[in-house]
């Protein structure tokens, strides 16, 4: 099983408030959840006026599934264009049946969404 995870930051300009920066953050999160069978939600800087960073969870049987789902995913927040997307961090993580039985447990594989042969295709 992998485990892949995201973080976009997204720097918000022209927000005056705290209520202005959610409604930001809320089309942003519905919309990637309703395009994604992914869990989404706003992760840090919950009180910044000028930022905010949302993460992505997927889960999937294979690791470049995995990793490529998480690619369209930001493409998709970028392509949204609410906010200018800053910066962008994902991780797949390999977990194995049996751990503790043999099996060394947790891996770790940082992919790069520009090697992805599948981030060529449609952008989501």
């Amino acid at each position: 099983m992998f485990v892949g995870v995201c973080r976009i930051t997204l720097r918000l300009e022209g927000i005056g408030s705290l209520k202005a920066k959610r409604s930001v953050v809320r089309r942003a999160v519905e919309r990637t959840r309703a395009k994604f069978n992914a869990t989404v939600a706003e992760v840090d800087a919950n009180d910044s006026l000028s930022r905010t960073v949302i993460g992505a969870a997927v889960v999937s049987n294979s690791a470049a599934h995995t990793d490529a789902m998480l690619a369209r995913i930001c493409s998709f927040v970028e392509w949204l264009a609410l906010a200018p997307v800053t910066d962008i961090r994902t991780e797949v993580i390999a977990l194995g049946d049996g751990i503790g039985e043999g099996d060394p447990g947790p891996r770790r594989w940082e992919g790069d969404r520009e090697d992805d042969a599948a981030a060529e295709e449609e952008p989501w």
